[in-house]
């Protein structure tokens, strides 16, 4: 299936390797979109829905060691399928913004580019599930993966590899994340914007915002 933008209001995606810090962004995004008079939906992958939430509590509780990556695309398309269709959709026909933790390009890169499975064959997978859509922009929050998950433990205030089921693999995995995720962005340069996360909160989230504005004001949602 072709991948297509969607033609209601304003799809935008933050993707980026564990740590990248994602959910805190998109949190002061939300904000400074409600400055501005703008109502934005906020949801995350995978979840979002009470289908959603209970596959995501399959795919990320560790004790599920053996659970192949086929599985994990094949669980994730499912949640994504009833995020788009309960959520996103509806939401962009009413022309909303919807701001999104994670889609399709997270699957590419975990399963495919880190998980050794096929890229190409994992997107149109998704495509398949989310009936061709895409973001209108995916802002792709970059770091390094030793970095990301120092982060993480630090917030988890321990040394131990605490986390879920995807945040305990291996370092290598996480690389292999980081360098996927930068390469699929060069693949779409038109969708994508890549940021240093590893700046302090208020740089990363003012380049955000200096990415995100002039496609709302093309949008006519701000001036």
């Amino acid at each position: 299936m072709k991948p297509n933008r969607n033609r209601g209001g304003v799809f935008i995606s933050v993707e980026g390797p564990d740590g990248a810090g994602k959910t805190t962004q998109l949190q002061m995004l939300q904000d400074k979109l409600e400055e501005h008079g703008l109502e934005a939906v906020m949801t995350r992958e995978p979840g979002g829905t009470v289908i959603g939430e209970q596959i995501r509590k399959i795919l990320l509780d560790p004790k599920f060691t053996e659970m192949t990556v086929i599985c994990e695309v094949l669980l994730y398309s499912a949640a994504r399928a009833q995020l788009v269709a309960e959520v996103i959709r509806p939401a962009l026909l009413s022309g909303q913004v919807v701001l999104c933790d994670r889609f399709v390009d997270s699957s590419t890169v975990y399963q495919g580019y880190a998980g050794a499975e096929d890229p190409g064959r994992i997107k149109e997978i998704n495509l398949w599930a989310v009936g061709g859509l895409l973001p209108d922009r995916t802002i792709l929050l970059n770091i390094d993966a030793e970095a990301g998950l120092d982060r993480l433990r630090k917030k988890r205030q321990g040394p131990a590899p605490a986390g879920d089921r995807m945040e305990q693999k291996a370092l290598a995995f996480h690389r292999r994340v980081q360098e996927g995720f930068l390469q699929l962005a060069s693949q779409e340069a038109d969708r994508f914007c890549i940021i240093d996360a590893a700046q302090d909160l208020k740089a990363v989230h003012r380049s955000i915002w200096e990415d995100v504005r002039p496609l709302l004001q093309e949008r006519a949602l701000i001036t």
